[in-house]
């Protein structure tokens, strides 16, 4: 796909930053995306039983974003907002296959129909670094591909794609959760050894990684060994899960090949390194203080854990609070590539953050999902879904939920959930009804992006 867009830099100009502070010319990018991994699955954030000390090391030498959030809540839309850059409304993809998903008794509301897949003609992050000089390689999960909906990594900027689970090459867009063999849980050092690949075969040039793991989606996999170790390791108060421990002890293990081939290379000066998780975690993994789990919308299936390595940029150490969210991947990376975006996006780039900002020019992000899910989470609304129709917005401390069943059927009532992140992190108090004028700047908020983005809401029966 060709695309105008300028960038001030030759495409092999390289160099490094004299000061800190001050950017490296045109940088490598490594984007490190883990499956189903939650916010408090790592070891820096206060896991009480899983053991991640390649990711602790890695947070210690880089900038941690403690308010980071996928921008849907399970796998697919999360994809699509990172590589389109847009919310779910531009491009219509809201489920892991359908969004009329649970007891249909109990929906209230016609679940608005789900795209299965990323439509060929949205410009993606890929395509985008394409154009601006970069090789750009996708290794692991797509999970964006169906025959009328969806295209394959190649058709969406990708010079080179790989996919597997340990046992040999899968095909293109391939779907499905399967485990891999007993070294290789998940296929995760499989899809790192096909990066590493990848970056030395363009060390000369400069170079995006999409690095999309399959670990720790469900089926769970473990070495045998490393699985021995948990099972006789005391459980903690909060996380006790063996096979889950072990399954991300193998995942943070090769984030340390990786990170060693870049050293090995002389590259990791001049490449950014980001690692962060599609949607929150399962419920075999609590994300207390956090409510909730994957599929849903309170913070247990949302925030992620976000590190950010910028050798001579990011502070080792440090720690970012300004709410961030995925879509903001695309003009941040296209921000270093010294590119200008292809088209609108709906994130910001997160540079000025990176150099030790602390503030972004918009007032809010935003959250829709317009159907319904099975399977209720810890802590959920209710016993009957992960999720009903809702839409969320946090604005600086606050965050309001919108749910629609009670917003079209009942006149309003009930359908509005106010919480105060600052004070209230595990969503337990609900100040809709005490801060109504809280209340109502963020509903008006909310609105206005809902109609400025044609956001459709679940219809009545």
């Amino acid at each position: 796909m060709a695309l105008n867009i300028f960038f001030p830099r030759p495409a092999g100009a390289r160099g490094l930053a004299g000061a800190r502070g001050q950017a490296p010319s045109r940088p490598n990018i490594v984007l490190i995306f883990a499956d189903d991994l939650g916010w408090r699955d790592v070891g820096y954030q206060g896991s009480d039983f899983y053991e991640t000390p390649v990711l602790d090391r890695l947070a210690k030498e880089s900038l941690v974003f403690s308010n980071a959030y996928a921008a849907a809540g399970n796998c697919a839309p999360s994809r699509a907002c990172l590589l389109s850059g847009t919310y779910g409304p531009r491009h219509g993809v809201y489920a892991v296959g359908s969004t009329d998903r649970g007891p249909k008794a109990l929906m209230r509301l016609t679940p608005y129909p789900n795209k299965e897949g990323l439509l060929k003609e949205n410009i993606t992050l890929a395509d985008a670094l394409k154009s601006a000089g970069y090789a750009t390689g996708h290794f692991g999960k797509w999970h964006l591909m169906h025959p009328t909906e969806g295209a394959l990594p190649s058709q969406q900027g990708f010079d080179e794609t790989y996919d597997s689970f340990g046992n040999g090459p899968l095909k293109e867009g391939g779907e499905g959760n399967q485990t891999g063999p007993p070294s290789d849980p998940k296929g995760v050092f499989a899809l790192t050894n096909k990066a590493c690949a990848f970056i030395e075969k363009n060390k000369a040039k400069p170079f995006f990684v999409y690095l999309a793991h399959h670990g720790i989606h469900s089926p769970l996999q473990a070495q045998p060994e490393v699985l021995e170790k948990f099972k006789s390791k005391t459980a903690g108060k909060e996380h006790k899960n063996a096979k889950y421990a072990a399954c991300l002890s193998a995942l943070d293990s090769s984030v340390d090949v990786l990170l060693k081939k870049l050293k090995a290379l002389d590259l990791e000066k001049n490449t950014v390194i980001v690692f962060t998780s599609d949607n929150g975690a399962t419920q075999q993994s609590s994300q207390e203080p956090l409510r909730g789990n994957k599929g849903g919308y309170y913070e247990g299936g949302i925030r992620e854990p976000l590190i950010v390595r910028w050798p001579g940029v990011t502070k080792p150490g440090s720690v970012c609070d300004t709410p961030v969210i995925n879509v903001d991947f695309y003009p941040t990376f296209l921000e270093l590539a010294g590119a200008t975006p292809p088209k609108p996006l709906d994130g910001e780039s997160l540079v000025p953050l990176l150099k030790g900002g602390s503030a972004l020019k918009r007032q809010a992000i935003f959250w829709h999902f317009p159907g319904y899910l099975n399977d209720p989470v810890i802590r959920g609304r209710d016993k009957d879904f992960r999720t009903r129709p809702v839409s969320v917005i946090r604005k600086g401390d606050w965050k309001l939920h919108l749910y629609h069943e009670e917003w079209v059927l009942d006149g309003g009532k009930n359908a509005l959930e106010l919480y105060n992140m600052k004070t209230d992190i595990g969503e337990r108090v609900n100040l809709a009804e005490t801060n109504p004028s809280k209340r109502d700047e963020l509903l008006k908020d909310l609105l206005a992006w809902i109609k400025s983005t044609n956001a459709p809401l679940a219809g009545k029966k």
